[in-house]
């Protein structure tokens, strides 16, 4: 009786979100160089893996691929902020609130919530972070406006990982997002959505002054 083999993860799966969790977590850093051959040492895999999942972060935003200085790790600047910030603003707010006034369940924003707060290293608590939000838009019952926040996922991400390594300021979110978590299940679908709004705001302006976003839909 012969066996089933087990199925092999993809390499380039595999490489590709080992390289995203080091860029998401402050391993690697903004202009920092990805060597093919150093990242296949790494990995314990050959170059080909590798090349195929820089060619998919930089799709996502996440590298940047140069003929003349290789790829690089995305530099994040106000400009950058204001772009990804300014999409979350237009699109995260609504879709939470139409997670509420669906009667979506938020138990895994709950559960990253409770992460989040539990976390012992930077590192655990930005990727809790990052659950959060996205376990609040969702269940907005519109999968393409969900995916078109995925879309923007990775690069708040990063911006998200720069602001935190300069000015640290978990403790203010973390108030804010248990706020944010309150209304949205207390029913309030319109209060969640400013609290979401005014938190997403908050936090870009502060750590990017220069980024002017867009304000429209405040009110």
């Amino acid at each position: 009786m012969t066996s089933v083999p087990t199925p092999i993860p993809s390499r380039t799966q595999f490489v590709l979100e080992g390289i995203k969790h080091r860029i998401l977590t402050g391993q690697l850093t903004p202009g920092q160089a990805l060597v093919e051959t150093e990242l296949a040492a790494q990995f314990g895999v050959s170059k080909t893996p590798v090349r195929e999942a820089l060619k998919t972060l930089a799709g996502t935003g996440l590298v940047v691929m140069n003929q003349y200085k290789g790829v690089t790790v995305r530099l994040v600047d106000a400009d950058m902020a204001r772009e990804v910030y300014d999409v979350r603003l237009l699109l995260e707010p609504e879709a939470l609130k139409r997670a509420v006034r669906r009667g979506a369940s938020l138990d895994v924003a709950r559960e990253a919530l409770t992460r989040a707060d539990a976390a012992t290293d930077a590192a655990e608590r930005s990727l809790a972070n990052r659950e959060f939000h996205r376990a609040l838009y969702l269940p907005c019952g519109n999968p393409l406006l969900g995916r078109m926040l995925d879309e923007v996922r990775d690069q708040a991400a990063l911006v998200s990982a720069v602001a935190w390594a300069a000015s640290p300021s978990w403790e203010r979110e973390a108030g804010e997002h248990r706020e944010i978590l309150r209304l949205a299940l207390d029913g309030d679908a319109d209060g969640a959505a400013r609290a979401l709004h005014a938190h997403i705001a908050s936090f870009v302006q502060r750590a990017f002054p220069g980024a002017a976003l867009e304000q429209e839909g405040q009110e």
